[in-house]
């Protein structure tokens, strides 16, 4: 690729976070808002990421999350200007794979996926934030 060809292409690319939010609206973001906190994608993502947890950082291959209940939203932050990512804070009691009930606080963020399309989902089980990514007891996400 020639060099004024590649100059154009990537300060075209830089301009894009300039346009202005109508302009953007339609093309790259959807306006809805962040996913609700019972969604099926979100509960099926935390579940797996949980079993990846388990597996990697806790040496536990049987541990998985089986049922929530209770789940609920305690705040919501919506998109924007001064706040340019919309975030729903939730909670709920999920049900793991060895009998025991924890609680569990998430953050489902919108617009914050791969290349800013999608949804991201953090989450923190009670008792299993080994280094304390979250502060203590999960402080963070609640």
């Amino acid at each position: 690729m020639s060099r004024p060809l590649f100059a154009c292409l990537l300060s075209a690319a830089l301009a894009l976070p300039l346009l202005s939010a109508p302009a953007q609206a339609g093309w790259l973001h959807s306006e809805r808002e962040a996913l609700e906190c019972s969604d099926p994608h979100v509960l099926k993502r935390i579940s797996s990421k949980f079993r990846h947890q388990a597996r990697e950082v806790h040496h536990d291959k049987s541990l998985a999350i089986k049922a929530y209940d209770n789940i609920h939203q305690h705040r919501y932050l919506d998109k924007r200007e001064d706040r340019l990512i919309a975030r729903r804070y939730c909670g709920a009691e999920v049900t793991l794979s060895d009998g025991r009930d924890r609680t569990i606080w998430y953050m489902v963020e919108h617009g914050v996926g791969f290349a800013s399309v999608g949804d991201n989902v953090e989450f923190c089980v009670s008792g299993f934030d080994r280094w304390n990514v979250y502060n203590n007891g999960c402080r963070i996400l609640r």
